[in-house]
């Protein structure tokens, strides 16, 4: 009920972290396909891994605006900051409902001081334990993972913030509404 007919007066967000996002480089550069003798790019099998991100998004599931933020890890520290733009990017009088897992941070000392700093904006909406997959974001995730992050290669975790930016940003040129 919540998904389909969000409280007048709230926004409602499907939100979590897909962690472990690898920024992986070549050893070689790709070959192109050959007349004859291969029909695919071929690359080699080796690689560089310059480290990991992860993405910390929320999709408004009224306007399908996806809200994002790649970091280098996901802890209390870093969602309290994710929460601190969604309470600026949204009016006061709007209340922002969250629907999340129940990980460490959400429910962290440090979450609960802060959500404390502003009493009445958020409220939080577990999905039941080993349940995430009920969260609308997970599509979202799996999307992203066949569309732009099978099969990357970039020469540094910075590279790959920026794509994943840039890949945000023209998802919200023309939001869509899951």
């Amino acid at each position: 009920a919540l998904y389909l007919e969000p409280p007048p007066g709230s926004v409602v967000l499907s939100y979590d972290e897909k962690p472990g996002i690898q920024a992986i480089g070549v050893t070689a550069p790709d070959l192109a396909p050959v007349e004859g003798e291969h029909s695919c790019w071929g690359r080699d099998h080796e690689y560089v891994r310059h480290g990991t991100v992860t993405l910390m998004a929320a999709i408004d599931l009224l306007t399908g605006h996806v809200h994002g933020h790649v970091v280098d890890r996901h802890r209390s520290l870093e969602f309290v900051g994710f929460l601190n733009s969604l309470d600026q990017h949204y009016p006061t009088e709007m209340k922002i409902r969250v629907v999340l897992d129940n990980h460490s941070a959400h429910i962290s000392k440090e979450t609960r001081t802060y959500l404390a700093s502003v009493p009445n904006r958020f409220e939080f909406v577990f999905t039941p334990k080993h349940g995430s997959w009920l969260n609308l974001i997970e599509s979202f995730f799996a999307k992203m993972a066949k569309s732009l992050l099978r099969g990357i290669r970039v020469p540094s975790k910075a590279e790959l913030k920026t794509r994943i930016l840039l890949y945000l940003k023209e998802i919200n040129k023309a939001p869509v509404v899951f």
